[in-house]
């Protein structure tokens, strides 16, 4: 595993072709090699830390799920760039517990580079417990409204609150309400001290301010199936931007496609490991690199996918560069020079990755709280002389 590690790593920082003198080392350097190797993967997922793994099963919302599984394949690739607004999404569960509609969801896991896009409030509207009366065959509709609020002890007055979001809705049905509350979050997020949390209310139209609370009803955080607890979402960018392209916008090039024959199979993630010496005059072509997420120790709090594959490019890349082995420009003259002896110190053409495709990790955090993020540049799509 700490070979894989550390090939994963000099993969990722693009270092040059030729492969380094293979050592046997001592047990203890072993140790501190993998230590070194899982730090710096770590890194390279933003995190300074593993989080912790939650305390007791923990079923993560169902939002979040599928949205993972619009954006990721079910090794974690990205099949749709476009249905994420940035790069990371947080979900964050409402810390009051109460039943009048007051919330409060702690945002200290945002990092302070995030730049806030979207934020969302979702509701839960339960069926209405009220199917007849004068009130409810009168009035089809009743007005939502999502206040920040600045002073918990004026909310009967407009000093102590500030309307972010209001709407008709049905007095029929049931199922999820989304609210936008950007302004605030975004408050927040630059002044952790001014969050006191949201206040929704509930309206009648046309003077049956009494009657329509009874009518619709949000699930809240202390009576009601985890499912459907309220939430904020969070769609957030953190700056962090590689050369990754979608795998869908090269057809002829998908990291699920199998590999050529003279290509070995990819191993399953949980099955045996495989080992292969390849012939070193074997052309520049895409080899396997499984990372096992299980293996490194992190299966306790990353959500899906449990493993990927990442790919790595091996292979010579002889003169004459045929189109097979998708060489620039540059690569042919300097084959050329190469095979010619044209110039004293020039190597030939490296065999390295040409597309590379980004994945998505789902995870729990710190505080127990969701993540989708994505990350540039992690899967190998194919292979080039450069």
């Amino acid at each position: 595993m700490l070979r894989v590690l550390l090939l994963l790593l000099l993969l990722i920082r693009k270092q040059g072709c030729s492969p380094r003198p293979h050592r046997v080392l001592p047990e203890e350097d072993a140790g501190d090699r993998r230590a070194e190797a899982i730090k710096r993967l770590l890194e390279l997922f933003g995190l300074e830390d593993p989080p912790r793994s939650p305390h007791h099963f923990k079923q993560p919302p169902q939002y979040m799920v599928d949205l993972y599984n619009t954006v990721a394949d079910a090794d974690g690739v990205t099949k749709n760039p476009d249905i994420l607004e940035g790069n990371t999404v947080r979900s964050f569960l409402d810390k009051i517990h109460s039943d009048n509609m007051h919330f409060l969801f702690i945002l200290s896991s945002v990092a302070k580079n995030e730049k806030v896009l979207t934020a969302e409030l979702h509701l839960f509207r339960m069926r209405a417990r009220v199917a007849d009366g004068p009130a409810y065959k009168r009035h089809h509709f009743c007005q939502v409204s999502v206040y920040q609020v600045l002073d918990k002890s004026k909310l009967d007055s407009s000093e102590g609150k500030k309307l972010l979001s209001a709407r008709l809705i049905s007095l029929q049905g049931s199922g999820w309400e989304v609210f936008a509350i950007t302004q605030a979050v975004r408050d927040w997020t630059e002044d952790e001290s001014s969050n006191q949390g949201l206040l929704v209310s509930v309206r009648g139209l046309a003077g049956a301010s009494v009657d329509a609370p009874h009518m619709v009803r949000f699930a809240s955080g202390r009576d009601h199936h985890e499912s459907k607890k309220p939430m904020l979402v969070l769609f957030t960018d953190d700056g962090r931007r590689g050369a990754s392209v979608p795998a869908n916008i090269f057809p002829d090039v998908n990291p699920q496609t199998p590999v050529p024959a003279a290509e070995p199979m990819a191993p399953k993630l949980n099955g045996p490991r495989i080992t292969r010496s390849l012939d070193p005059v074997l052309p520049c072509q895409r080899h396997p690199l499984s990372v096992d997420f299980e293996e490194i120790g992190w299966s306790g709090w990353i959500i899906s996918p449990r493993g990927y594959n990442a790919y790595h490019c091996k292979g010579s890349c002889p003169f004459p560069l045929g189109e097979n082995m998708r060489p620039t420009n540059h690569a042919t003259v300097q084959s050329i020079i190469n095979a010619l002896k044209l110039s004293e110190g020039v190597n030939s053409p490296c065999c390295v990755p040409d597309k590379l495709f980004s994945i998505n990790l789902l995870y729990f955090d710190d505080d127990e709280n969701v993540v989708l993020k994505q990350y540039d540049d992690m899967v190998a799509g194919s292979c080039g002389c450069h």
